[in-house]
């Protein structure tokens, strides 16, 4: 009975939060609603995509370990996933998030063809992450904090999916004259400066900020006890 009274009480206050919360930037997804997953592969997997050269690095960074639960939030075509997958190992799991189911199926469709069934997929909206409370050690979040349409609420459901102490890694671009290219600028809607402001003001602190990238940041936060 408890338990199902806090389950109500999570549903009603993202509703409240979700009906209340202004949409930062409309449309910006309208791209996503039946993507072409083999054409959208030539987008993120291709050389001179910073994400896509130093994947490897990146994960490098996240020292996962054998037995993890990890969301790949925006998942995309999944190759993070894969990675992050090879990772955790047999005892763990990763979660492919997104909002599109083509490319949540396709990422899990790769990763059985990759001999790993380690690999979860889950057709998020746009206020919530859709995972149960307390189920991953770690949200990963790669240029995709802009597509965010409504930060707040996304953001608690990470930290409700997140179990104690978790981390949360962002890495997006920054917006800089003297880096950043006019694309960035039309459509990255917030710096570094404000994501962080953002999070830590959603339940969050900062413990690692890394400069290995050239054109985008890298931001661990971890999960505060309320």
């Amino acid at each position: 009975m408890a338990r199902a009274f806090s389950l109500f009480l999570c549903f009603l206050f993202y509703t409240v939060v979700a009906v209340s919360e202004q949409n930062v930037n409309p449309g910006i997804n309208s791209y996503y609603e039946d993507p072409d997953v083999t054409q959208w592969r030539g987008v993120f997997e291709r050389e001179g995509r910073e994400i896509w050269d130093r994947r490897e690095d990146i994960v490098s960074q996240l020292r996962l370990t054998q037995g993890q639960a990890v969301a790949d939030i925006g998942a995309g075509t999944g190759f993070f996933t894969l990675l992050m997958a090879q990772e955790v190992g047999a005892t763990g799991k990763v979660y492919a998030v997104d909002i599109a189911r083509n490319f949540v199926d396709a990422a899990v469709a790769r990763a059985r063809e990759a001999g790993l069934d380690n690999v979860a997929g889950v057709v998020n909206d746009q206020n919530s992450v859709k995972l149960p409370p307390n189920s991953i050690d770690m949200a990963f979040i790669s240029d995709t904090y802009h597509h965010f349409e409504f930060p707040k609420s996304t953001l608690r459901s990470i930290y409700a999916a997140l179990k104690p102490g978790g981390d949360m890694v962002i890495i997006d671009f920054i917006r800089d004259p003297e880096v950043s290219s006019s694309w960035v600028h039309s459509h990255v809607r917030a710096g570094e400066r404000e994501v962080i402001a953002e999070v830590e003001a959603s339940g969050f602190e900062l413990v690692e900020d890394l400069d290995f990238l050239q054109t985008q940041y890298y931001l661990r936060f971890r999960k505060k006890e309320e």
